[in-house]
This record gives C-alpha cells, sequence and structure tokens, in this order.
C-alpha cells in the first residue's frame, strides 16, 4: 500500500505518494513559514489532502531538520523553524487523522538512498551530504542509528582539525567547516580576492578550469575524506554515499575523495575497504526514505 512522505525543511515542505517499490506516484508542496509553525502545519494538511485521504493512506513519515527525541515524538530544536521542545508527532497526528512517524531530515533522506538508491544492495553504510552544511545518516545491519538520546549522525561536527575554525555549533574544527558548500564558498572567495562572489559564478569558474576554484575544490574533497576516514574506523560500513548540491560534481568530487580517505586510513591495503559512490535519488530521498519508515513503523508495530 502507498504511504505519504512530508519533508519539512527551511524553505519548502515537500510531500509525495509513494508506493512499497520506492516509486513516486504524486507529488506536491508548499512554503514553509518558519515563524509561523501552525502555518506549517495547515500546509501539512493540505498536502495530505491534495495527494490522498487518509483511508488511501494509512500511515505519514514527516522527515524535519531538526533535534528530535530518541522515542521520535518531541522535537528539541530546530535552527531553521520556531519549533522548540515541540511535540511535533503528537500535533500531526491530531491535525491529519493518521498515524505518524517522525525522524531526522538527513536520516530519512539517508534511508531512502540504503533502500532505494545507491546503497540498496548493502546492508551497513553511511551517507554524507554536502549543502550549506555537512548532514549525514548511519545505517548498520539494516537498522538506522538513532544513538541513545536520539541525536546520532550529526557527523558534519566530528572534529578534523582541533582548534580550527568555529562552527556553528560553537565547537572548533569540525568537518562542516572544511567539507562543506559554505567552506568551498569561503575559500574560493579568498582565492580570487572576491567576496562578491555567487555560488552560480563558482560554479561557472569550475566548469570553466579554473585553477583557484579547483584548489578550493580539491581542499573540501580531501577534508571530507579525512573525516571518512575517521567515521570507517568506528563503523566500519560496507559504502559511504555522498549526497547533497555539492555531490553534483561528480567524479571531480568524488575522485579527490576517495584519494584522501585511502591516504589517511592506513590500514586500507590490508582490509576491506568500503567504496565511495554518489547518491542516485537527488531531491526526493528525504520524503522516499520517511514514507517508507512509516510504512516499515507501521507494519512492525515499532
Amino acid at each position: 500500500m502507498d504511504a505519504l512522505g512530508l519533508d519539512i525543511g527551511g524553505t519548502k515542505i515537500a510531500g509525495a505518494r509513494v508506493t512499497p517499490l520506492g516509486e513516486v506516484v504524486a507529488h506536491a508542496s508548499r512554503p514553509t513559514t518558519p515563524d509561523n509553525p501552525e502555518g506549517i502545519l495547515d500546509a501539512l494538511v493540505e498536502i495530505c489532502e491534495e495527494l490522498g485521504s487518509s483511508d488511501a493512506l494509512p500511515t505519514v513519515g514527516v522527515a524535519v531538520a531538526a533535534f528530535l527525541d530518541r522515542d521520535r515524538e518531541n522535537l528539541f530544536f530546530s535552527p531553521n523553524i520556531a519549533w522548540q521542545n515541540y511535540p511535533l508527532k503528537a500535533e500531526v497526528e491530531r491535525r491529519l487523522g493518521v498515524p505518524v512517524v517522525l525522524e531526522n531530515d538527513a536520516n530519512a533522506a539517508g534511508w531512502g538512498e540504503f533502500r532505494f538508491g545507491a546503497a540498496q544492495d548493502v546492508q551497513s553504510m553511511i551517507m554524507l551530504t554536502i549543502g550549506t552544511g555537512v548532514g549525514g545518516a548511519l545505517v548498520d545491519d539494516g537498522r538506522l542509528l538513532v544513538g541513545g538520546f536520539g541525536m546520532a549522525a550529526e557527523l558534519g561536527h566530528i572534529i578534523i582539525e582541533p582548534g580550527g575554525r568555529l562552527c556553528g555549533c560553537g565547537n572548533y574544527g569540525c568537518l562542516e567547516q572544511y567539507a562543506s558548500g559554505t567552506a568551498l564558498m569561503r575559500d574560493a572567495r579568498e582565492r580570487l580576492g572576491d567576496e562578491s562572489l555567487t555560488q552560480a559564478a563558482v560554479t561557472d569558474l569550475l566548469r570553466e578550469g579554473n585553477t583557484h576554484v579547483l584548489e578550493a575544490f580539491d581542499g573540501v574533497a580531501r577534508a571530507m575524506g579525512r573525516g571518512i576516514a575517521s567515521l570507517v574506523a568506528v563503523t566500519d560500513p560496507e559504502l559511504i554515499v555522498i549526497g547533497g548540491g555539492v555531490a553534483s560534481a561528480g567524479d571531480l568530487l568524488l575522485n579527490p575523495i576517495r584519494e584522501s580517505f585511502l591516504d589517511t586510513y592506513g590500514a586500507g591495503a590490508r582490509r576491506p575497504v568500503a567504496g565511495i559512490v554518489a547518491a542516485t535519488m537527488g531531491n526526493t530521498a528525504g520524503v522516499v526514505g520517511a514514507a517508507d519508515l512509516a510504512r516499515a513503523r507501521m507494519t512492525s508495530g515499532a
């Protein structure tokens, strides 16, 4: 039976009706109103009504960029939406009238790739998304890792440069400060001496083979490779999946990530080493993953 997946982002709420095979058969979206949480709930109702009745869609998965508790019922904090210590699961269920499964957005996207995308043939994987920041998800033995307090897989905040750049989380030297789209823009602007440089301009310069931008891009990739080496030492995955906007560069990004990973991970020559591949589901990973998690938890009764 189809399930509904919703993905609440900082600017847009995406929704999709998803088959058990991970196929999107209908989709809808609404703008996010970050300062008006009630407006977000209204938008969720509108999307559900547009995509199907509660009889046809007996369960809904909701992905949200936020810290959630272990039971996936309460939202502690969201960096983009005015929700704090909020009983989100109960409120969404009250408005929609159907059971709801709540999950962090990066975890939902990682689950989508694990079930139907780049990692569908393995049982353990790491997914890292390179965008404004660095997000991630961990799947081990076919299970999504949420951690003792529900906040596992904050992969962008492992320390790769002790005492390094100040991160928005308050620590210094986080992976996110060296391997994100934001880091790429900062480094490219510094190298070119142009603080007004836009993301589109950097993309054009990269395609043209501009030396300064290529060096900045290589720095991001090599930082990511070092971070992956630490994560692999702890989790021993079969596969690492790289997603996010920056990953659209393909092997231009993946090859130096692979090289940096192997250079850093010294045991690589003496043991099996996970492959590093690009995500395949694009922007649908979050809604598909949310829908599949909802269906799976409804079926299992968990």
